[in-house]
């Protein structure tokens, strides 16, 4: 295990000169049972002190350590941890496949000291369905997978401890996400809104983020967008606890905004869940960025070129930036065409409908550009120019031009009579007074910052208490580089 997350209390005992310039490869290897038995004295020391941050640590380590767990591990780890008498180890070594031929995992490393640990802990029994479920998830069982999940939900409703926050969250997460991969997602929503109930009444604020999103994911999976905004309108809110359930809760919030028509809103909270959300989480990054790229293209905004080169994302947002493109261009040939080649990454994305919507975007692109070039051009060759594809196109682009008018989008003038469409004249603009309104605002801005910024430091906070020492203050910046420490760790984990 690296050194920053070495959980064994037990230090070994200082070696002489000549054996501690031996090689470090020559001790023997911490086995998986062994790291899995240190994980579960860090549970019990959570549990016994009440600390909920050594639970966090514990499932961080786990996380870490699953793709090396086998089912002998898991098995002999159960051995250790429960009775053998108790239900849960019953339940759980029932769902483990059996290897046949197979050896237990038997501890080797004279270096490690034994650990032991105490029966009977709430804390150490939900740990062991978190390590059977997630074993089982990866490992594709998702019918043991899902009894699993349903036992621990049942067992969980029985316990209101704040130490089992940590675990309950990530079990909800999985029991969410086995159904979701068994597309059952529907048979678990009344259970969803129970255990959301439970943990408002039990005022577990971590439970209610995560309930709330696995909700509200659930809602979108089949699209009843009405349903997820009146329940993320009437669910009690605070301040985040988790980076991660709140980068999700962002992105949902952005979904439910861009399917209501509110782009503006939508737009801020895509752009904001993809920038708070870690780099790791790739996959998530590009979802948010699909949504956003697609979000202003219906604002009329044309997203700059930087954002489909990110690091790792110019593949999959390939087809955004020829969508992208064909907007710009406003040619409606061109879009209907990046439309079919990739309708299928599109109706993967669930970001086929909105695009149906930009068809208006691109032929309002395409008709200003013809105002900029023509300052008179007849309604017949408007059709042709934007491709208009109908039973009577000079009847639609009279439609079209007329709407573009009233909204502001061209300045220009229709002559039914005649049957052509007139430009005006494009005024400079800094005849006008345009330019020193805009001008004086910006000044106005910067003068407003001066000013908050000079308040704020006429009168700096702690001026009439004593000076801290050189050694408290060595004491606070070690407590403040340890809580950054461990923010990071957090906002990294299992995403």
């Amino acid at each position: 295990m690296p050194e920053d997350v070495e959980i064994n209390d037990s230090q070994p005992q200082p070696q002489p000169a000549a054996a501690a310039a031996a090689p470090v490869a020559a001790a023997p290897a911490v086995s998986t049972l062994q790291h899995l038995k240190e994980i579960a004295s860090v549970v019990e020391a959570g549990s016994l002190t009440k600390e909920v941050r050594r639970i966090s640590r514990a499932v961080r380590l786990t996380v870490a350590l699953r793709r090396r767990l086998a089912a002998s591990d898991v098995a002999a780890f159960l051995a250790f941890a429960l009775p053998h008498s108790s239900e849960a180890f019953t339940r759980l070594s029932s769902l483990l496949p059996k290897e046949d031929g197979s050896e237990m995992d038997v501890d080797s490393a004279t270096s490690v000291a034994q650990v032991s640990i105490k029966h009977g802990l709430p804390e150490i029994e939900i740990y062991c369905y978190f390590l059977v479920l997630i074993f089982l998830i990866d490992n594709k069982r998702y019918d043991e997978a899902k009894t699993c999940a349903s036992a621990s939900i049942a067992r969980l409703k029985n316990l209101n401890r704040r130490t089992i926050d940590v675990l309950a969250s990530r079990i909800y997460t999985y029991y969410s996400y086995v159904h979701e991969l068994t597309h059952s997602l529907a048979e678990i929503r009344g259970t969803l809104l129970a255990l959301h109930r439970m943990a408002t009444l039990h005022r577990d604020e971590l439970g209610q983020e995560t309930l709330l999103n696995l909700l509200l994911r659930n809602y979108l999976h089949y699209n009843l967008y009405d349903q997820a905004e009146k329940l993320r309108s009437k669910a009690p809110r605070f301040e985040a606890h988790s980076n991660q359930q709140f980068c999700r809760y962002l992105f949902y919030l952005g979904k439910i905004r861009t399917i209501q028509l509110e782009y503006t809103d939508a737009k801020e909270s895509l752009l904001q869940a993809a920038r708070k959300a870690p780099t790791t989480a790739r996959g998530f990054r590009i979802q948010c960025n699909k949504w956003a790229i697609i979000v202003r293209l219906l604002l009329g905004e044309i997203p700059e070129r930087t954002v489909f080169m990110q690091k790792g994302m110019k593949a999959a947002l390939a087809p955004y930036f020829e969508l992208t493109n064909a907007v710009r261009v406003g040619d409606l040939e061109l879009f209907r065409a990046v439309a079919e080649k990739f309708v299928s990454t599109f109706s993967a994305d669930r970001t086929r409908n909105l695009i149906v919507r930009l068809r208006h975007n691109v032929i309002r692109t395409g008709l200003r550009n013809i105002s900029i070039s023509y300052s008179r051009i007849s309604l017949a060759d408007i059709a042709k120019k934007l491709r208009l594809d109908s039973d009577n196109p000079v009847a639609d682009a009279e439609s079209i031009v007329a709407k573009a008018i009233r909204d502001g989008a061209i300045d220009a003038t229709i002559d039914h009579a005649n049957g052509w469409m007139a430009s005006k004249e494009t005024g400079d603009v800094y005849s006008t007074n345009e330019p020193q309104i805009a001008f004086n605002s910006r000044i106005a801005f910067c003068l407003n910052m001066h000013n908050e910024a000079v308040k704020a430091l006429r009168f700096p906070p702690n001026s009439h208490k004593e000076k801290e020492s050189a050694e408290k203050r060595r004491e606070r910046l070690q407590q403040e580089e340890e809580l950054a420490k461990h923010m990071a760790e957090e906002d990294d984990d299992d995403f």
